[in-house]
Parts: structure tokens; C-alpha cells; sequence
């Protein structure tokens, strides 16, 4: 047996970027589907030259907790995604990179969104200027050794699953995970 996309038999937004689709599966049956348009995102593991990894803490409602993560965000339309990670990087830590690479990409949740989370690993950072933040942001800027981090990710305190994506492709690419 083979799988196959369902039938999208008609389209509907409920709201901008939050869609409904009317669905023919394979055995007949209809399903309601919801997917959330969202946009590329980009998050960036920044490795300082003196090996302190910038992650950055900031307020997060879904879970109504301040949490530790890479520096990132959307990436703007019609903008690169690499541009996206190394502006998301300067404006919430005043940080660059001198190196920045791609290391993999992952669907943050593909059963209902349709973007893409692309994760990247940036060495030599340094700090160049104070941060840049949007209206709604209030972020703090954090340095902390890698093995903390990954001592931190083992301990269940480090929780935020794209987050750990990041870390796992950042750490394979390292050659950190066999």
C-alpha cells in the first residue's frame, strides 16, 4: 500500500494564516484539517571565540514561562534564511558571526504547519553591539558553556523541542554525537 496526499476538497481561513481545509482521505471518509501558514524560521546556535554558547531568555505565553533558547525568529518575506539567522542574531544579542553554516532543517510540527525550522551553527561570535529588539520583545542575553548546555538539555531543563533540534544537528555536524 502505498500512502497518498488526502483531497483537499475545499479551503476556508478562519483567520489570516490559520486555514481549514475540507479533506477526502483515501477511504472515503472527510476530516477537517486546521494548518497554521506560518513562515520559515531560523534559530542559530553562536558559538563565542572563547566557547560560550549565546543563548538568549525571554518570556514565552504558551507556556507562561521565561525560557533559554538560541537566538532566532521568522524569517522576513522574500529574505534568505541565513540572512534571516544572522539579523535574528545581531538584533536579540548585538552579536555576528564569523562563520555561519547550515546544519539541517526540521518541520516544527508538520501535522498542522506548513513552514520549516532551518538551524544553524555560527562560530567566532562576538559581541558588536546592544541588541535591536522588536516592540513586543524583552529578551536577556545569556553565555554558558556547551557542555552546560548539553548537561542542561540531559536534566529536562533545557525543554523546547526545536531548541534541541538545533543542539542535536549542531552537535552531530560537530561530530559531538555519532
Amino acid at each position: 500500500m502505498s500512502l497518498t496526499p488526502w483531497k483537499i476538497l475545499e479551503s476556508s481561513y478562519l483567520r489570516p494564516k490559520f486555514r481549514q481545509d475540507k479533506c477526502e482521505l483515501e477511504n472515503g471518509k472527510i476530516l477537517d484539517a486546521v494548518v497554521l501558514e506560518f513562515r520559515t524560521w531560523a534559530n542559530v546556535l553562536a558559538i563565542t571565540k572563547d566557547q560560550k554558547v549565546v543563548l538568549v531568555r525571554q518570556y514565552r505565553h504558551g507556556t507562561k514561562e521565561v525560557c533559554v533558547e538560541f537566538p532566532g525568529g521568522i524569517v522576513e518575506k522574500d529574505e534568505d534564511p541565513l540572512e534571516g539567522a544572522k539579523r535574528e542574531l545581531l538584533e536579540e544579542t548585538g552579536y555576528t558571526a564569523a562563520n555561519i553554516i547550515e546544519v539541517g532543517r526540521v518541520y516544527p510540527n508538520p501535522a498542522m504547519q506548513s513552514n520549516e525550522l532551518v538551524c544553524y551553527l555560527a562560530t567566532g561570535a562576538e559581541k558588536v553591539s546592544a541588541q535591536n529588539l522588536d516592540e513586543g520583545e524583552a529578551i536577556e542575553v545569556d553565555l554558558m558553556p556547551l557542555d552546560e548546555l548539553v548537561a542542561l538539555a540531559k536534566s529536562g531543563k533545557f525543554p523546547n523541542a526545536l531548541q534541541l533540534a538545533v543542539l542535536f544537528h549542531a552537535l552531530v555536524y560537530m561530530n559531538r554525537i555519532a
